[in-house]
């Protein structure tokens, strides 16, 4: 094998959990770099939250590593198939969003994707382009390509079939209208999570079906574990980190992962070679580097990625000012209540909590400060003047009390 393409392959093989179909990725590199052929890469994100984490980035930097070898990225938003809701992993039939959230949501991914891919070699597309012109009859088509009983052997549909939960036809229907998209859209390869395999080897059926001439092959990333360590990045579990997250947050949060979990971040996240971080995992096993301060590498490549370099210097410069110093942000977001109020209100009503339930909580086993002291009372009332609320190391505001 030529060098050149052992060495793209290597790179894109680094972090990935399985590739269906090498010999087609080493033939489709091998005609980029003696021919300067294009290929084309799919990738299909449903338009279900508004915002992307660095869970989803995960995928998009392999996307954009392909891009250096040949790569036309077909950045997929599922406006059509959203509106059903993907039932991977799901216990229950997903609700269906409306028109307006699944668009206004697709304009938001649009503008946070080209952070990462370059947009001269990405082609945003909608579903919504082949699949809403689509005709009964060419539906009923559609579903002659796969029985019901392979359907079932779907590991989610089989767990909620012999558990007697419901399973709409809808459902059955998202993955065929996922791997028809391969049809309609003729690409090369498919990326997406170890989640996805089903719906992603449904793609290279269809494309056989529909005699399209190509099979893609498949390329599946791993899920990134969030701030748990144990649970995939998720907004719902609330242990993500977004990637409009302002810059202190997000460099705070990499800081809070685990030892352990940092060098899953660094193989999955960093631009640094594998070599160069074997490098510096040995060297923090050795003790010649502290583990914080690899951790503050990671943190401050991902702020800078998306923020900048000035802006990931700024918010290392906080975070230490503000947990190895104990002192206060200069920068406090300023909240106005009348006299008095309650002090588990207060926090709720200053973002720092989400219930007075939980700000009572937290009283009670010492994460809520005043002014820098801890509070006892969780009864308390604030009088008129201007007072600091702090919950935990990372949430504070300023109030003021009128």
């Amino acid at each position: 094998m030529d060098m050149k393409i052992k060495n793209a392959l290597n790179e894109i093989k680094r972090g990935i959990s399985e590739i269906i179909d090498e010999e087609r990725i080493i033939a489709l590199l091998k005609n980029y770099f003696e021919k300067g052929e294009t290929f084309l890469v799919k990738a299909g994100f449903d338009p279900t939250a508004p915002d992307l984490h660095l869970g989803h980035t995960v995928l998009l930097q392999k996307m954009a590593l392909l891009q250096k070898y040949g790569a036309i990225v077909q950045f997929l938003i599922g406006d059509f198939t959203g509106m059903i809701g993907d039932p991977t992993g799901k216990n229950e039939t997903r609700k269906k969003l409306t028109r307006e959230v699944v668009l206004a949501n697709a304009e938001t991914y649009k503008e946070q994707v080209f952070k990462i891919l370059d947009p001269q070699k990405t082609i945003v597309m909608f579903n919504s382009a082949w699949l809403g012109s689509m005709s009964a009859s060419s539906l009923i088509e559609l579903t002659t390509t796969f029985n019901v009983a392979r359907m079932l052997e779907r590991e989610d549909f089989e767990k909620r079939y012999k558990s007697q939960m419901p399973i709409s036809i809808s459902e059955f229907l998202y993955p065929l209208l996922q791997g028809y998209d391969s049809v309609a859209m003729k690409c090369d390869i498919e990326m997406g999570g170890t989640d996805q395999k089903f719906n992603l080897l449904m793609g290279r059926h269809l494309q056989r079906a529909y005699s399209v001439g190509k099979e893609q092959a498949v390329v599946m990333m791993p899920l990134l574990e969030g701030l748990d360590g144990v649970n995939k990045m998720s907004k719902s579990l609330g242990n993500y980190i977004g990637v409009t997250e302002d810059p202190s947050s997000m460099f705070g949060k990499v800081l809070s992962i685990s030892d352990g979990l940092m060098w899953r971040y660094y193989e999955l996240l960093s631009a640094k070679s594998l070599e160069e971080i074997a490098t510096l995992q040995k060297d923090v096993e050795i003790g010649n580097v502290h583990p914080k301060h690899a951790k503050e590498m990671i943190a401050m490549e991902i702020v800078a990625r998306y923020h900048g370099q000035e802006e990931a210097l700024y918010a290392q410069a906080e975070f230490n000012r503000v947990h190895a110093q104990n002192e206060i942000p200069m920068d406090l977001e300023i909240f106005t209540c009348k006299a008095p109020i309650w002090i588990a209100k207060a926090l709720v009503d200053c973002s720092l909590e989400e219930s007075t339930s939980q700000a009572r909580r937290d009283i009670k086993q010492g994460a809520v400060k005043l002014d820098q002291e801890k509070v006892e009372d969780e009864q308390l009332q604030l009088e008129c003047g201007e007072y600091i609320l702090q919950v935990g190391k990372r949430k504070f505001a300023k109030l003021k009390v009128q």
